[in-house]
């Protein structure tokens, strides 16, 4: 196997304050208002995207299913709540 080249992080390519690192299958609170969803709905990451804006599609409770959403409108819960709490804690240290 032969060498693997590196490539530098570009210049622009910094993460967004508060950026959630939700996966597949995390489970999320809306935290506002959202088309057709209230405030408080529960539901379930089934697509994580994004390079320099990490974003989801979930599938709420109701039904509904909506996409590009970020820290601004999802509250994680459970697993992934402690999961990043965890990370967060690592990263103060």
């Amino acid at each position: 196997m032969g060498i693997m080249t590196i490539w530098k992080p570009h210049a622009l390519a910094k993460p967004h304050e508060g950026q959630l690192h939700l996966t597949t299958g995390d489970k999320v609170t809306a935290s506002v208002d959202l088309d057709g969803v209230p405030a408080g709905t529960e539901g379930k990451v089934i697509l994580a995207n994004g390079f320099n804006w990490l974003r989801y599609r979930v599938l709420f409770a109701n039904g509904a299913e909506l996409g590009d959403l970020d820290h601004r409108h999802l509250v994680p819960q459970g697993r992934a709540a402690k999961r990043l709490a965890r990370a967060a804690r690592r990263a103060a240290r």
